[in-house]
């Protein structure tokens, strides 16, 4: 019996959970207070603090680092790479810490595990966000200076495309889904025969979200840009945290705006808007698998609203079968990515800078 640590850090807070197999035997949401992280000057600096509360974690469970077979960390934020399970290495450890373009809570998870191994036990990642699988025409933007690119919620995407094709008896890698992940950035992905050829980059394209603004009209956010209004930080956060429901109702959180809905005819329709772009982007995702749909699986943290699903629902039902798995299973997708590694299920890749 395997026993695996995964380790998902969040941007004031780190989840853990530790698994004998399948079994998930105890997790805990680590939070970190703001007074705690703000004397770090870097996100970087971060890894030492969040570094001795899950060693914490684990003991406080009966569990010492030598007792572990594996640790399933959260891929951060890496140059565009092939689906799959990777095995944490120096030199993903150094491009994390000093070369990562982008500054993300996930990029702390490689480091922490690797430090806590002492390459004593393996570590693992999986399905990182920049998992890119793109068929080429989906990497034409319309301007020759810009190439779309893949970013996505790849981890649970991923996890609940195994568990549909499970529940409706076909092969992983036969299947079609449109894979539909509602939560603060909404991703959704046309999954051909086990790889998303084509997704939305939930930072910039596709619908709105609680914080996300999603496409905009080229022309007017130009207009936006050079007003001389914004530093060009403002600008991204007015667009990426403060987009979406956010900026129309001030809040991310679907259920208040729900509540907001039931005296404001407003915040009615904009939630309605919200379900209809999240269903006009399905149906464009059912063009890229020419119709061929096996299921449209809906998931992340706004598939608990049933009602919201219904409004989904009520558009693209005659698309095919839609199967709901609400939440989020990305603890679960890591220990199963170490776990088909160490039963030989599948080989480990090796990452490098070059790996694609």
């Amino acid at each position: 019996m395997y026993k695996i640590l995964t380790i998902n850090p969040g941007s004031t807070s780190t989840k853990v959970a530790l698994f004998e197999d399948n079994n998930m035997i105890a997790s805990e949401n680590l939070e970190h207070k703001a007074e705690q992280l703000k004397k770090y000057d870097d996100l970087i600096d971060q890894t030492e603090f969040r570094k001795k509360a899950v060693i914490n974690f684990i003991n406080k469970n009966g569990i010492e680092i030598n007792d572990l077979h594996a640790i399933a960390a959260r891929g951060g934020i890496l140059p565009p790479l092939k689906s799959g399970t990777y095995r944490v290495n120096n030199e993903m450890v150094h491009y994390l810490k000093y070369d990562a373009e982008v500054e993300h809570a996930s990029n702390l998870a490689a480091i922490i595990g690797f430090e806590m191994a002492k390459n004593n036990i393996p570590v693992f990642i999986t399905d990182p966000v920049s998992v890119d699988e793109f068929i080429d025409e989906a990497r034409i933007s319309g301007n020759a200076n810009l190439e779309r690119y893949s970013h996505l919620h790849a981890l649970n995407m991923k996890m609940v495309a195994r568990r549909a094709a499970d529940e409706i008896g076909k092969n992983y890698y036969d299947s079609n889904f449109i894979i539909v992940h509602l939560g603060g950035g909404i991703s959704i992905g046309a999954q051909k025969k086990g790889r998303i050829i084509d997704v939305n980059n939930a930072n910039d394209e596709g619908p709105f979200s609680p914080e996300r603004s999603g496409e905009l009209p080229m022309g007017d956010v130009a207009k936006i840009a050079f007003s001389g209004k914004y530093t060009y930080k403002e600008l991204k956060k007015r667009y990426v945290g403060n987009g979406g429901l956010v900026a129309y109702l001030g809040t991310n959180d679907l259920r208040k705006a729900f509540e907001k809905s039931k005296k404001d005819e407003r915040a009615k329709l904009v939630i309605e808007a919200m379900a209809y772009q999240i269903s006009k982007e399905i149906g464009a995702m059912a063009t890229v698998l020419k119709g061929e749909i096996d299921a449209i699986v809906i998931t992340g943290g706004l598939a608990n609203s049933e009602r919201f699903v219904s409004m989904i629902k009520e558009r693209i039902s005659k698309l095919g079968l839609i199967m709901v798995y609400p939440g989020s299973y990305e603890m679960e997708a890591l220990c199963q990515g170490a776990l088909r590694v160490l039963n030989n299920f599948e080989k480990p890749l090796t990452w490098n800078k070059e790996v694609k």
